[in-house]
């Protein structure tokens, strides 16, 4: 049971540094800056190695060893400085197929799926996507759209890599050239859940402005007494954004775009397959300008 950090401050006075360090390591890393700033009591304590190893996760030293860099590339000087390096630079692993890093303020593990991970249909058929390189992206390579009308494409994790007791959420991470099309106002679907079972679907929109541009409506030239009526109703319309239920594209801090495919809650000994995915095959309209990067799996906000 995660000890209170209120209760730890009341007894900082009178307990060694080690009981300290025991205490804080029952909280969290966001608890034990705090009461490090705030009291100097707490400054040694919170700094130690016995704190900090709590904070990362059990297997770290596993995900550590698939670094495609090697395992020497982390030998950082505290465990304080390693968990800090893994939160705000990603390492790839896995051959380069996936990222990891840790949410700063819980020490959840979150993933990034690589394009060259997903299964995208067509991807190796260079008429419809194809591989290249950006300096901007974390991996070594990310999917080009060039011409399909049938978008569809899937990432696959284990749960059991995955931090328990906790709602995760999976973005499809991307971005778009100046020619895009085919995007516009046409839907999406997107999923997420394990894999055989059946699974809610989401609308979501890849366009930015996808879904809200206006409705544009031709307005009769000669006013009767009802035209005049109707053509006040449809510049009424003209004027007003259509906005259609389902979710859009955020910015992201690292100047890519993300969209949510949907979230799942991870049960303490769980292990299964979840599956994430993302389709438009109603449409039936060629689509066009897409780049993928990945999919990023991370804990959502307060859950």
């Amino acid at each position: 049971m995660a000890v209170e950090s209120y209760e730890i401050f009341a007894a900082g006075d009178e307990l060694p540094e080690g009981c300290l360090a025991n205490a804080l390591s029952l909280t969290s890393p966001k608890d034990a800056c705090r009461l490090s700033l705030v009291a100097s009591t707490f400054r040694s304590a919170a700094e130690s190695d016995a704190v900090w190893e709590r904070f990362l996760p059990p297997d770290y030293g596993d995900i550590i060893s698939r670094s495609i860099d090697g395992p020497d590339s982390l030998a950082v000087g505290s465990k304080k400085e390693l968990y800090l390096h893994l939160c705000d630079h990603p390492i790839l692993i896995d051959g380069g197929t996936k990222s990891f890093s840790l949410e700063k303020w819980s020490g959840k593990k979150c993933y990034m799926l690589a394009a060259r991970s997903l299964k995208i249909v067509w991807a190796d058929t260079p008429r419809y996507w194809r591989w290249i390189s950006l300096p901007e992206s974390r991996f070594s390579e990310v999917a080009e759209l060039l011409d399909v009308c049938w978008f569809d494409l899937s990432g696959k994790i284990n749960t059991n890599m995955l931090s328990p007791d906790t709602r995760y959420g999976a973005y499809l991470v991307f971005t778009t050239k100046s020619r895009t099309y085919g995007f516009g106002n046409q839907p999406a679907e997107s999923s997420v859940g394990i894999t055989g079972h059946e699974r809610e679907t989401q609308t979501v929109y890849l366009d930015p402005q996808g879904g809200r541009r206006h409705r544009y409506q031709v307005v009769p030239r000669r006013l009767g007494i009802f035209t005049h009526h109707m053509a006040h109703i449809l510049r009424h319309e003209v004027d007003t954004p259509y906005e259609p239920e389902g979710r859009y594209p955020k910015q992201r801090s690292d100047g890519w775009l993300e969209i949510e495919l949907g979230e799942f809650f991870v049960k303490r000994g769980q292990e299964a397959e979840l599956e994430m995915s993302l389709t438009e095959l109603k449409g039936g309209n060629w689509k066009s300008g897409l780049i993928v990067e990945g999919i990023d799996i991370r804990p959502k906000e307060g859950k």
